[in-house]
């Protein structure tokens, strides 16, 4: 027997060991996190320490808050000069709407500056949403086609970011916020708030 033809089924048993081998070592690393306590909607952004995007987002029409104020659009010069809170959000996101209690919580919070990007929505389904469940934003973008939620590296509704007062991107949440991690979100808050603070 040759040693080419030997070594057939040493390459066929290795085609066939190797995925086996590289799934057990990708189900090793997932236990190890899920062990360690870490937040599965942790999830890195590449954009946190980066400037947000640029964008320019028209309001949703009609729109007015709990004390009759029309509430503006959105846009990236807006994310400058405090901290700010950017959620974004859909009337069709069935996790957005479990969420909302939660979002006007954080909006009656002191200092916590909350917006929201409306996020491939029809105007009159998020205006009705909000206008249902309570405005608990400062300012509302349509992002009608999704561009602005693609250059933030959106893929799925709800995400909220955390913008420093420098228009960078400080930390990012994807998934709702809910009772159990909204003392963690607050505190994400207020760590941007004292970094700001501690600046020259």
């Amino acid at each position: 027997m040759s040693a080419a033809s030997s070594s057939a089924p040493v390459r066929r048993s290795l085609l066939v060991v190797a995925p086996l081998v590289i799934f057990a070592a990708l189900a090793l690393v997932f236990f190890i996190r899920l062990r360690s306590g870490a937040d599965p909607a942790a999830i890195p952004s590449a954009l946190i320490g980066r400037p947000v995007p640029a964008f320019a987002l028209g309001p949703l029409p009609n729109l007015v808050g709990g004390e009759g104020q029309a509430i503006p659009g959105l846009s990236s010069a807006d994310l400058k000069g405090r901290v700010t809170v950017v959620n974004f959000w859909a009337s069709w996101c069935a996790p957005c709407q479990i969420e909302h209690p939660q979002l006007m919580r954080l909006a009656r919070e002191p200092g916590v500056n909350l917006v929201g990007i409306d996020y491939k929505d029809a105007p009159e389904n998020g205006r009705r949403f909000l206008s249902r469940s309570g405005v608990p934003f400062q300012a509302v973008g349509m992002d009608s086609t999704g561009r602005t939620g693609i250059d933030f590296g959106v893929y799925g509704v709800p995400e909220t970011f955390i913008i420093g007062p420098d228009g960078v991107i400080r930390d990012k949440l994807v998934g709702i916020v809910t009772v159990e991690n909204y003392a963690a979100v607050l505190e994400k808050i207020r760590a941007a708030e004292r970094t700001t603070t501690a600046k020259p």
